[in-house]
Formats: structure tokens, C-alpha cells, sequence
């Protein structure tokens, strides 16, 4: 097997259609965040991103796209965002993963969404579920699930959306627009859900607002960024920003306008996202990995995700595991005890509303 490594922006027509027609091949690959054209514009922002090719003879049989950081760690294309990642390769590919990343450049891949079906997957890598709305079968199918298995969380979000229009006005739904103005709502929304919750704001950083810009405006029949907003008596009140690709809807950013809190207007756009969406032919909507009670409540189906490393052996990968390994462990302990993960996420809000008090 021949590797080579070249810039998304380097990359030609033929190897792009080879990428889609690898992608196309494979369910597990069907993710935008696995799609030429999310790396590309990542790619054109972040000029630490590389593909690697892989050649059998004179064919193409993968496309491995990644972010060179310094002391050659390697990490997935716009790392901390993606809920997808991973090579994309032709079927039954045989490769040594530790060979891959050495032609890479690399000393480390590290990675906390790789798909299923990778080579680079071994059984010491921690496996975690990744929630999905299935429309396959129907958005009818998808409803009667709901009644059945979330009978509760169904009928008091149909209800709370009667309230809400009695109380305030009719509801309006706007899928996939590309008016970039709502856009920046939602955006704002975000910013404050993420300091009230005391995570880190990912939109302080410019080239997050920019990429997210640049995948609004990109628009194929294979990809596209998909921007959905819920309005009321013409206002703005709920949304979500993600990436599809012909059959697959991944969920990115979804918030609110928190003075509707108390009709769950998340829930209410989810449900009004889903039909929508079945109605445009999408198929799945993956929700990411992540234990939050909005996807637990929606969730008919799930994918596997792994999280991990792969390492040469040397310094770098040492010194890459002294600082990371730990740290990964000790998150994974936190999030899978119930008593610690409140405990955090309580101290988490906590920060957040003494953050925002000083801000003021």
C-alpha cells in the first residue's frame, strides 16, 4: 500500500469522486463529517489539516483526512467538534493502523468519535452509544415509537406547543432556509446556553463562526449545511444547525430562546425538525454521542462510536499519554457514575452563573 498526504485544497476532481463514491459504499461512512466537503472547508481555515491517500496499485482504497499538531499528534478534522471521524476506505481493507499513522507523519491519533467498521479499531478502545432519530421506515413509524416508548415526553410536548400558541401565537417552521441572519440567533443562543452551563464558548473562537458560515452557504445534492428554526407569532424561538449528506442529518448546534423555557421549545423543534426532515428524504438523524435527556427522550436507535489512540512508539506518543490518557479516564469514571456526572454538571452551571454575574 502507497500513501500519500496532500492539502484538502490540492485534492482533484477524480480523487473527490473516488472520496463520495467510498463514502456512498459504506453505511457506516454515511456522516457529512466524513463528506470531502467538510474537510475541504475546514481545510481552507485551518491549514494544519492533511488528507491521506491510500493506493493499492494504482487505485484509490481511502482517503484519510486529520489535523497535524505539534510533536506530530494527530486528531480528526476540527477535533472537539465532529461526532464522526475516521478513514473512509473501500470494503475489507486491510491496513496496519500504526504504519498508517507513522506514514502520516504522526507519533499519536487520538480520536473520541471513530466510526464503526475502522481498521484503526481495536478491542481496547472504549466503545460508546451515539442516539439516532430512525426515519427509515417513515415518520409515521418514528411517531408511533414515540407513543409507545416515550409516551409521556410526546404527549407533553404536543401539549405545551398548544399552550404555547394560545399564550403567544402560532407557530412557523422554516426548514433548511439559508438566511444567514437566523443563523446568527441561534448562534447567540448557543453562546449563552454555553456560559450559563459553564462550558467553553465555542463561538468566541472566529474560525468556528466562519466555518459554520461557509457550510451554511454550501449547497449540493450530496451535502449541505441544513439551518432549521422555529418561530412564533413570528419570532424567533428555537433551532439547530447541522450537516447532512443525501440520507443522513447530523445534529450540531441546536438551542433556544430561554424566556420560552417552560414549553420546551427543544423538544418542540425536534419533533417538527424530524417530520420535516423525513419529508426531505432524510433517513437518520444522529444525535451525537453525549448523555443529555433530550436525546435519551427522542432517541429510537443508536449507533457505536470508539474513543482512543492510536501510537508509535517513541517520546511524543509518551509524553502524549502521560497528559491525555489520564484525563480521558478519569472523564469517562465521571460520566458513567450518575451521583458524579450531577455533581459536575451542577458545579459546571454553577461557574456559569458566577461567570455571567461578574461579566455583568
Amino acid at each position: 500500500m502507497r500513501v500519500t498526504l496532500a492539502h484538502p485544497r490540492e485534492l482533484g476532481a477524480p480523487e473527490l469522486s473516488r472520496w463520495r463514491a467510498l463514502q456512498e459504499g459504506h453505511a457506516a461512512f454515511d456522516n457529512p463529517f466524513l463528506s470531502p466537503e467538510f474537510t475541504i472547508t475546514v481545510g481552507e481555515l485551518r491549514d494544519m489539516v492533511r488528507v491521506a491517500v491510500l493506493y493499492d496499485g494504482p487505485d484509490i482504497v481511502g482517503f484519510f483526512p486529520f489535523e497535524r499538531h505539534p510533536m506530530g499528534i494527530g486528531k480528526p478534522v476540527a477535533a472537539g467538534l465532529t461526532d464522526a471521524q475516521g478513514l473512509v476506505h473501500a470494503k475489507d481493507l486491510e491496513i496496519d493502523p500504526r504504519r498508517l499513522i507513522k506514514q502520516c507523519g504522526l507519533s499519536v491519533f487520538e480520536f473520541d468519535h471513530l466510526v464503526a467498521g475502522q481498521p484503526m479499531i481495536s478491542g481496547r478502545h472504549e466503545r460508546h452509544p451515539s442516539p439516532i432519530i430512525d426515519l427509515r421506515e417513515g415518520h409515521g413509524p418514528y411517531t408511533e415509537y414515540l407513543r409507545e416508548h416515550s409516551s409521556k415526553t410526546y404527549k407533553t410536548t404536543l401539549a405545551k406547543s398548544r399552550k404555547l400558541q394560545r399564550d403567544i401565537g402560532p407557530i412557523r417552521h422554516e426548514y433548511a432556509t439559508t438566511d444567514p441572519a437566523p443563523l446568527h440567533t441561534l448562534l447567540g443562543w448557543k453562546t449563552d446556553q454555553y456560559r450559563r452551563t459553564g462550558r467553553t464558548d465555542r463561538f468566541a473562537h472566529q474560525w468556528i463562526v466562519e466555518l459554520v458560515e461557509r457550510l451554511l452557504a454550501t449547497q449540493t445534492e450530496g451535502f449541505a449545511g441544513v439551518l432549521d428554526m422555529i418561530y412564533v407569532n413570528d419570532l424567533p424561538m428555537a433551532g439547530h444547525f447541522g450537516l447532512r449528506t443525501r440520507t443522513t442529518l447530523a445534529g450540531w448546534f441546536p438551542a433556544y430562546d430561554t424566556q420560552y423555557a417552560k414549553y420546551s421549545p427543544g423538544l418542540i423543534h425536534h419533533l417538527a425538525m424530524a417530520e420535516q426532515a423525513a419529508g426531505a428524504g432524510i433517513q437518520v438523524i444522529d444525535m451525537g454521542r453525549g448523555e443529555k435527556e433530550y436525546k435519551e427522550k427522542l432517541k429510537n436507535g443508536e449507533f457505536q462510536v470508539a474513543e482512543g489512540r492510536v501510537a508509535t512508539i517513541g517520546a511524543a506518543s509518551a509524553v502524549h499519554w502521560l497528559v491525555r490518557v489520564p484525563v480521558r479516564k478519569t472523564r469517562a469514571t465521571v460520566l458513567a457514575n450518575p451521583l458524579l456526572h450531577k455533581t459536575a454538571d451542577r458545579a459546571l452551571k454553577t461557574f456559569g452563573r458566577l461567570r455571567t454575574a461578574l461579566q455583568s
